[in-house]
């Protein structure tokens, strides 16, 4: 089973991202608003996934499959009404940790965030951000994807 352990934040100020790989996304969610697991369609750039992520905040479930644009275009109606648009840049922080920074577009723009993955939760607690990082909305769920593709930007 994989975890994932992450921590989000808005973004106070855009840092150089002219070393970063860039990535068009567009992801819709399968499941209802009140399931507590997501399950995911997501295309990046040419590749197509399913993604399955459980309930949590700080750590939850992730299972990810890539699947064919075919298959991903069968289901990909059904996620009408909850539908995220970005760009996600994928660069490294002089701490030498990695970080997904989420440009958003359409209703979500001009919403910014950023998350970084660590080993840990006693990592990921005790992580001090750098300055370019704005507020910790690790455990608002208002700001997790699936929330947003159905409620819009938080308040």
């Amino acid at each position: 089973m994989s975890t994932e352990i992450e921590r989000k934040f808005l973004v106070a100020d855009l840092p150089d991202l002219s070393s970063a790989k860039r990535a068009v996304v567009r992801q819709g969610y399968l499941t209802a608003p009140d399931d507590s697991t997501e399950l995911r369609l997501r295309q990046k750039n040419d590749t197509f996934y399913l993604t399955l992520k459980g309930a949590g905040a700080l750590v939850r479930v992730e299972r990810e499959a890539e699947i064919s644009a075919e298959q991903f275009e069968t289901f990909w109606p059904e996620t009408e009404g909850r539908r995220v648009e970005k760009e996600r840049f994928t660069g490294e922080l002089p701490d030498g940790r990695v970080f997904e920074l989420d440009v958003f577009s359409g209703d979500l723009a001009p919403l910014r965030l950023v998350e970084v993955e660590f080993t840990s939760e006693a990592e990921a607690q005790a992580y001090t951000p750098p300055a370019w990082f704005g507020p910790d909305v690790t455990a608002d769920k208002r700001y997790k994807n699936k929330m947003m593709a159905i409620n819009g930007v938080p308040d």
